[in-house]
């Protein structure tokens, strides 16, 4: 199968990625220096690296046809969903109904499928400009134990950082939740194989490549002791939680019939309160909610074009922030949005959060701050998002050499208003992931080729 080729060595020799056509940093016209995986220097206009010479201490990028953004990050995606776009028992329906059509397909998700569903994944998400993703599988039919050791593979062999989440789905529809019995599990089960996986894979601190949290799926899925139990596993260990909420009204009626309470009141009484939760979609909230998420220190992902695609509602960014919640960006799962693209999901934040409060108090720099800054304090993380000096070298360089651009003035509004979509070149800790817009040492088409007919067999299973 194809394989993203191994990460090499880090480059000991600095470089000075050069002159760059507009860098979003301050002082940092005339390029940034990386060492070792780190930004070390900001080159203001006119400046070069101090006590280098370019000639024979480093070497260098010439930048002059590029916009350099942070990496971005993604904060919530189903890589798995990657097998099941556009399919044809799904589409035009909002979620509820959406996840019973697909639910009979996804309980014969295989090994090999993961493996692919996640390397695609990763690859679109890559070629777009993203440096750290986070996932949540949360469909554990038999067989498929070691979902999350593979996903872990594969986010090893393709050079990203990773924040993959042991979700899970415990409340079947026989026991007055969502899903059928054949893809949930029993909460014993689910606990023991998170606390498993948190000890084999979970890294910390600045650098980290993976990380682990634990992802019950959401209040229609999942018991209430389940959820609480969850919590206290993951703070045992460290790390953080993560679960889809207040994404419909069809879930804030559920809660109201089988807990008796709404989604938020419901996340409080589990013990989902804290500053190391962060949940997906995040619409229905209302304004002492938002008090409430805000004095926790709660984050939300915000999934523009997925709540578009199944008709949920808009996330109310503005208010979340002014109320002192971290508000970040996902690309959700590819059979909701039916695409992995992180730079294409800025510009719809951007579109959506106008149409919500005006073009004069969302613009391209908040968008792109949600999907980069934003994006990494829902994951606990002050090491990316962000180009300055002491940060990792997560890099996303975008040309403006498409029809689709010309004319622009803005290089950095141009590309979210014009719709920048594939970046030329891509780092992650200082190694070159994407180079020309091809992905270092991946074979796309075959991938490709290999996904399609894997995802055939699926449907037709």
């Amino acid at each position: 199968m194809a394989r993203i080729g191994r990460l090499r060595p880090i480059n000991a020799r600095p470089l000075w990625i050069k002159q760059p056509l507009a860098i979003l940093a301050e002082n940092a016209a005339d390029g940034i220096v990386v060492r070792g995986g780190e930004i070390t220097e900001l080159i203001a206009a006119g400046d070069t690296p101090s006590g280098l010479d370019a000639a024979t201490d480093m070497d260098v990028f010439d930048a002059r046809e590029h916009v350099i953004l942070p990496g971005l990050v993604s904060t919530h995606h189903h890589f798995y969903q990657t097998l099941t776009r556009a399919h044809r028992s799904a589409i035009n329906k909002p979620l509820f109904p959406w996840l019973e059509a697909l639910f009979p397909v996804w309980r014969h998700l295989t090994p090999e499928l993961i493996a692919l569903s996640t390397r695609l994944a990763l690859a679109e998400l890559l070629l777009s400009g993203c440096t750290t993703a986070s996932d949540h599988h949360y469909v554990f039919p038999d067989g498929l134990d070691e979902a999350i050791d593979i996903q872990v593979e594969e986010a090893r062999a393709s050079g990203m950082r990773a924040t993959l989440t042991r979700g899970s789905m415990s409340l079947s529809v026989e026991d007055g939740g969502l899903p059928p019995r054949e893809v949930v599990q029993r909460e014993d089960v689910i606990l023991r194989d998170s606390e498993r996986v948190i000890s084999a894979y979970h890294e910390s601190g600045p650098g980290a490549r993976v990380q682990i949290a634990l992802a019950p799926c959401s209040p229609f899925s999942c018991t209430r002791e389940g959820m609480r139990d969850t919590a206290a596993l993951a703070r045992s260990h460290g790390v953080r939680l993560h679960t889809h909420i207040a994404e419909t009204h069809d879930e804030t009626a559920h809660c109201l019939a089988t807990f008796g309470m709404r989604p938020v009141d419901y996340l409080e009484d589990t013990g989902w309160f804290g500053p190391d939760v962060w949940v997906a979609h995040g619409i229905h909230f209302d304004d002492g909610e938002l008090e409430r998420l805000g004095a926790s220190h709660m984050s939300v992902c915000h999934c523009p074009s997925s709540n578009m695609v199944l008709s949920s509602g808009i996330c109310r960014t503005l208010e979340l922030e002014e109320n002192g919640v971290t508000v970040g960006l996902g690309v959700d799962g590819s059979a909701s949005n039916d695409c992995s693209n992180m730079m294409q999901e800025v510009r719809q934040a951007l579109m959506i959060q106008r149409l919500q409060y005006g073009a004069e108090r969302v613009d391209h720099l908040r968008a792109l701050k949600w999907g980069t800054s934003g994006s990494a304090g829902c994951l606990g993380r002050d090491d990316i998002g962000e180009i300055s000096v002491g940060k990792r070298a997560d890099l996303a360089l975008f040309k403006l050499d498409e029809l689709r651009f010309s004319g622009a003035e803005d290089p950095i509004a141009a590309l979210v208003l014009c719709g920048a979509h594939r970046a030329d070149a891509v780092m992650v800790e200082g190694d070159w992931r994407v180079r020309g817009g091809h992905l270092c040492g991946l074979d796309e088409a075959r991938l490709r080729a290999e996904h399609h007919a894997a995802a055939q067999t699926l449907w037709k299973a």
